[in-house]
């Protein structure tokens, strides 16, 4: 039986989401372990203000399903266009947190349909976190693995316990910081760990040159899960038409402490005229 408010994908995974507004269609892109509700500072002064906002729950999170499998980009960008087709949404707008930065420029650089005017990427882990031969100044490999470890050896909950303080400020109340552990939470144990290798084993650094998009990235400067060094200074000058505004003092979860200022930043940005979508470039035949 097909439940409501959600869309069922092509290997049967069902994804709910929520569809606020009416207007111009913003569609919010959750970060890792974290479902369509922490968008709903955003969400709801946006969707008052005559923009449609859409969100959903990444496969494993939430409220969606959980199949236990297939928590790739590949397989990420797969659900975005199933989302797209099930609400037909052909004029997208799309703002990402974190490692769903990946999901929507897996999309972009190889779908046949330009669905996306523009995109806003907000402490994205984009373009390669790991340190590798032509990516020397990245994180060591057994680095970015341990929070894996961590995760198994010391149990989820207690791990967003004792992680949990540098997402925010040190004057977010106690009781946000709860709410979001809680969000977290409801992440399938699966989709955690496999988000978190997809997100580490990624490398964009083509693909983001690809994107002719006009492209919003904010960044705060005390994001300890995504270093601005490492991500955004590094894809704005891979990106043909992208800016960078970096927000001082701000953590990773900058949606929730800097709610007023990104409203009002994403609102001037998506507001600005349409534009001549781009068809993107057909795939290579293997």
């Amino acid at each position: 039986m097909h439940r409501a408010n959600t869309i069922r994908t092509a290997d049967g995974v069902e994804l709910f989401y929520r569809d606020w507004g009416i207007g111009t269609p913003i569609v919010f892109l959750a970060g890792w372990a974290l479902p369509s509700d922490f968008w709903s500072y955003q969400m709801a002064p946006l969707s008052e203000a005559g923009f449609r906002c859409v969100a959903y729950d990444r496969r494993g999170h939430g409220r969606s399903s959980d199949p236990g499998r297939n928590f790739d980009y590949e397989t990420l960008a797969n659900d975005l266009e199933s989302v797209l087709d099930a609400l037909n949404i052909s004029d997208a707008q799309v703002v990402a947190h974190s490692m769903s930065a990946g999901e929507v420029v897996r999309y972009l650089s190889r779908s046949r349909l330009a669905r996306i005017q523009r995109i806003a990427l907000i402490g994205p882990t984009l373009p390669c976190l790991a340190k590798t031969a032509d990516n020397p100044d990245g994180v060591d490999r057994h680095l970015l693995d341990v929070t894996r470890q961590q995760i198994l050896g010391q149990g989820f909950p207690a791990w967003l316990d004792n992680n949990a303080r540098p997402f925010v400020t040190t004057d977010t109340a106690a009781s946000t910081t709860t709410w979001l552990k809680d969000l977290m939470r409801s992440c399938s144990l699966k989709a955690v760990l496999d988000c978190n290798r997809a997100m580490i084993e990624a490398d964009f650094r083509a693909e983001l040159k690809r994107i002719q998009i006009p492209t919003l990235i904010v960044h705060g400067d005390r994001d300890a899960s995504a270093p601005l060094e490492l991500t955004s200074r590094r894809i704005v000058a891979l990106m043909p038409d992208a800016r960078l505004t970096v927000y001082e003092g701000a953590p990773h979860g900058l949606p929730i402490t800097h709610a007023a200022r990104l409203n009002q930043e994403l609102q001037e940005f998506l507001r600005s005229p349409p534009l001549s979508l781009p068809v993107a470039p057909a795939r290579r035949s293997a």
